[in-house]
């Protein structure tokens, strides 16, 4: 498996340049997955070009069922009502999905939008697939700037995991908001609701790991971590306490099953990895995860031998398929899976 690429951020770099000398470019295509960033930036472009008590009749709302080339035209052609600049704003329009006529007529308003105008594609449900080998794809490079709202590095997570406790009143340490960031994801919107529950929880002013316990809720790849690191450490009745409480939960066995799956090839790539001599950093680039997570995966692969993690890839793939395809209970095979896996160790 090659190392995973990381994705272009130039788009947004260029986007914070604008935003910070007050010069909003013509042309954005805003998509990604970090939805919380993509809000962020889409505000402060609002209140940089909509200013003043006139600035609602500068914004043009369009959506994907009312957009065309006249109508996205007819936006542009309003000139500013009491103000200096206008907002286009188009929500989840899939502009390659135009036919031939229509993407012609896009490249030719794109080449000519005026100073005091700024379009913003926003992507929202629909899913951006540029492709910059067609001339639409092109001329949307050469006249626009295409932002890639990606998850944050890990450093620059933790310290705005650090300020938002800061503006509830609490402090936390960086080992233990790194904690929080592998417990509950990495995605901005889901993490600002765990820091308000836990600092409205916590009754001191530094967060402790208690607090994020009681009420945060953990993603399940975490859950599953939890539950083979227990095996690593040959506490198997808490691995085998965990697995009762996804069940619990009322988590599907498949489900269960998929990501424990990929934790056991994850386990086997960090054992390699060790066997190999290479560190936590060539993991994290294998898997495309941040340094904090990838620490973790090679701290639990030192507990574990190699066989066992090849032995534990094929179970899982063979466990795997008879759970869609025997017709035997799926919670029996999962069960009986995780106690091969402890009594192998």
């Amino acid at each position: 498996m090659p190392p995973k690429k990381k994705p272009d951020t130039a788009g947004f770099q260029q986007l914070k340049k604008d935003l910070a000398q007050g010069q909003p470019g013509r042309l954005y295509l805003m998509h990604g997955e970090e939805t919380y960033l993509r809000d962020h930036y889409l505000n402060k472009l609002h209140e940089q070009i909509l200013t003043g008590g006139m600035g609602v009749f500068n914004l043009h709302e369009l959506s994907a069922g009312s957009m065309s080339p006249r109508a996205l035209e007819a936006a542009v052609d309003c000139l500013p009502v009491m103000g200096e600049r206008t907002l286009v704003l188009v929500t989840d329009c899939d502009l390659f999905k135009a036919g031939d006529q229509d993407r012609t007529e896009y490249i030719r308003i794109f080449s000519q939008l005026p100073d005091y105008c700024t379009v913003a594609f926003v992507y929202d449900v629909v899913e951006y697939k540029g492709d910059a080998r067609t001339k639409l794809g092109a001329a949307l490079n050469q006249y626009g700037t295409i932002v890639n709202f990606v998850r944050q590095d890990q450093n620059d997570l933790v310290d705005w995991v650090r300020r938002h406790f800061r503006a509830l009143g609490k402090e936390i340490d960086s080992r233990l908001a790194l904690e929080l960031i592998f417990l509950c994801g990495d995605l901005m919107t889901n993490l600002l609701g765990e820091i308000e529950k836990i600092g409205a929880y916590s009754k001191q002013k530094h967060i402790t790991r208690a607090d994020i316990d009681a009420v945060a809720t953990p993603q399940l790849n975490a859950v599953i971590f939890r539950m083979t690191d227990a095996i690593g450490e040959r506490k198997y009745d808490r691995a085998m306490a965990v697995l009762g409480e996804l069940y619990q939960m009322q988590e599907a066995p498949e489900r269960i099953m998929w990501f424990l799956g990929r934790q056991m090839r994850q386990l086997y790539s960090a054992r390699l990895a060790l066997e190999d001599g290479k560190n936590s950093a060539y993991v994290a680039g294998l898997w495309g995860i941040k340094p904090y997570p990838a620490e973790k995966l090679m701290t639990s692969a030192r507990r574990l031998d190699l066989k066992w993690c090849r032995r534990a890839v094929v179970r899982c793939g063979q466990t795997d398929l008879a759970i869609k395809s025997s017709g035997q209970e799926p919670q029996a095979l999962l069960t009986a899976l995780m106690l091969e896996l402890a009594h192998a160790v």
